[in-house]
């Protein structure tokens, strides 16, 4: 259990125990006690400075296996699975046979020779049995298609899990872009207030106008409010991905850490395409509902055969004391063969490979498109890494450079400055479109080809 104190309480606390502890060491009585009392305190403190600040912070796979192990939503899915497998015990379940018991001529007012009281004298007991017969395989064809319903549920949930896992590397996307812009913005804060220092240096020192001063005093509010954007930003990025991870951290205990970069993609559409066609769990269950269709339609021409129902009965017909009989009943099917149900299971073969068909096409249809965005994203990132970047930077740092020292113009400076803050923020929301196209790749193939 983790015990959890807010700043200010966390700070009570320990300048409480180091007042109460640190007392002068007294001559007698308490000398010994005394001594102790100081070293206590700083244990004391250090241990408090810790208890609930304890920093959680998960990679990509670190939450991918938490949320695998405490996703409600699929855990509750996973339950699918349980109640299928025990649809398969109902569907082999045997036929309950039938029991009757029978006790006939009960004559109430009868009485005999010698006036005694016997309802019974005259009562035929008649006991009897019977027991259905499913014929063509009946069981086991209910069986089997209650199996494949249960193979269909599993890719069903491996098709829920590729979807989830894709909103859980959304939101782990969008925590490292708000994390990455919220460092940029520090940055540019920070080194906008080292120039700003230099100004009010050069302004003392009369290099500088009032107006250049106020006028770059004023433009740090636009940093100001990157910053602040950028940490609102980075805690609602937080509180979905807890949300998803069904966690109850606190938000400044938790983090996220993971690389923020883009890769040229190795593998061609052909390949991808041929992925995808082993691996999407929603392309096997509708292959896997054509195969669950033909075993139905075969349960339904079973179903339209004749059923025998079997029976033995005992009783009693004085003066017999005791028979025996059987019977054999068949249902004559003259008029219901089941041929709406063979009719239904036929057309169903039908539709469910049209069905196959269909996601067949928006596989293809999916990896094609999730390649193209990527493609795409990676061409504008390249002159950026190769080139942009390096110029915003070196533009920005000749610029400052010639205004520290009178040579550029105070309009050549913020606009250096300002297209140094638009090429970063450009480049960031790249990668992140970048990594969220590769995740969509990932979704689109059915597992994860590029990390």
């Amino acid at each position: 259990m983790r015990l959890e104190y807010p700043d200010s309480l966390r700070q009570q606390m320990v300048t409480f125990l180091l007042d109460k502890y640190k007392q002068p060491i007294r001559p007698v009585g308490d000398m010994r006690r005394s001594v102790w009392r100081l070293p206590m305190a700083f244990l004391l403190a250090a241990c408090l400075s810790d208890v609930g600040f304890a920093q959680k912070t998960l990679t990509w796979q670190q939450a991918r296996e938490e949320f695998e192990t405490t996703n409600p939503t699929l855990r509750a899915v996973r339950l699918g699975i349980d109640q299928s497998r025990a649809e398969e015990v109902t569907a082999y379940l045997r036929p309950n046979p039938d029991l009757t018991l029978t006790l006939d001529q009960i004559n109430p007012f009868t009485k005999n020779p010698i006036d005694k009281y016997s309802p019974f004298s005259q009562a035929l007991p008649f006991v009897s049995g019977s027991y259905l017969h499913e014929r063509r395989h009946k069981r086991e064809l209910r069986l089997e298609s209650a199996q494949k319903a249960n193979t269909i549920a599993q890719s069903q949930l491996a098709d829920q899990e590729r979807t989830l896992v894709f909103n859980l590397r959304n939101a782990f996307v969008q925590a490292l872009q708000a994390k990455a812009v919220r460092e940029m913005a520090k940055e540019n804060l920070a080194y906008f207030d080292h120039q700003l220092s230099i100004s009010q240096e050069r302004f003392k020192a009369g290099d500088i106008a009032r107006v250049d001063l106020d006028r770059l005093e004023l433009q740090r509010v636009q940093y100001e409010s990157d910053l602040q954007t950028s940490e609102v930003n980075l805690r609602t990025a937080k509180i979905q991905l807890l949300q998803l991870l069904n966690d109850r951290t606190g938000i400044e205990q938790f983090d996220v850490q993971g690389p923020f970069d883009f890769a040229e993609p190795v593998q061609q559409p052909d390949e991808l395409r041929r992925v995808a066609m082993d691996e999407r769990p929603d392309l096997k269950a509708a292959a896997q509902s054509v195969d669950k269709a033909r075993t139905d339609y075969r349960l339904a021409v079973a179903n339209g055969a004749a059923d025998a129902t079997f029976g033995v009965d005992f009783a009693r017909n004085p003066p017999i004391p005791l028979y025996m009989g059987v019977s054999v009943t068949i249902p004559l099917r003259i008029f219901d063969r089941n041929q709406g149900e063979k009719a239904r299971a036929r057309v169903d073969i039908t539709r469910n490979e049209r069905l196959h068909d269909a996601a067949e096409a928006q596989v293809f249809s999916d990896v094609d498109s999730a390649h193209a965005t990527l493609l795409n994203t990676v061409t504008l990132l390249r002159p950026y890494k190769t080139k942009y970047l390096e110029t915003a930077a070196r533009v920005r740092e000749t610029i400052a450079f010639s205004y520290q020292h009178g040579q550029a113009s105070l309009v050549d400076y913020l606009d250096a400055q300002r297209d140094y803050r638009t090429v970063q923020v450009s480049y960031l929301n790249l990668v992140g479109s970048y990594l969220t196209a590769a995740s969509q790749l990932n979704l689109a193939v059915g597992r994860e080809v590029i990390q």
